[in-house]
């Protein structure tokens, strides 16, 4: 292990599986609400979700965790599932979706590099619904690294997007 290795720069992660307590609860959210599509069941216990007709971008399943607590806001554990939307545009539509359903968000940030929403699915799971900006217009610093930062989304600039 003398040469370090780097991952493949087309690696992606490919999708995320999560332990739900209610399958249809779930199911009401990622695809009645975010609009996720439902690609195969597996009984009552576990579904594949995805966007554009991919195998899954989502699994959902109750099989260690029906009817179970939400999951715990302080302990280990993923922190959220990021969902990356194609155009700013797209962002405001489901910013949209949520006002009209009265979905409670958590946060909204712009990020210099992107623009983030975020939120709990029913099951306490963060969830961030994002897009990116186009990477020449990504902040650096003088020496070329990134300059993320975190300031507040102007959620009406981005309804703009709307209109």
């Amino acid at each position: 292990m003398d040469e370090k290795y780097v991952v493949p720069a087309q690696t992606r992660i490919g999708h995320v599986h999560l332990k739900v307590a209610d399958l249809d609860r779930a199911l009401a959210f990622y695809c009645d609400l975010l609009g996720f599509e439902i690609t195969t069941l597996y009984g009552s216990q576990a579904a594949f979700i995805s966007a554009g007709g991919y195998h899954h971008h989502i699994g959902l399943n109750t099989w260690h965790s029906k009817g179970a607590a939400p999951a715990a806001q302080n302990g280990v554990g993923l922190y959220h599932t990021a969902i990356l939307y194609p155009t700013r545009k797209d962002l405001a539509v489901i910013l949209n979706r949520l006002l009209a359903a009265n979905y409670p968000l958590s946060g909204a940030s712009d990020h210099g590099v992107s623009e983030a929403l975020y939120l709990n699915d029913p099951d306490g799971n963060g969830v961030e619904l994002y897009w990116d900006r186009p990477k020449e217009q990504w902040p650096s610093k003088p020496d070329g690294s990134l300059e993320m930062y975190t300031h507040a989304l102007d959620l009406e600039d981005l309804l703009d997007e709307l209109t």
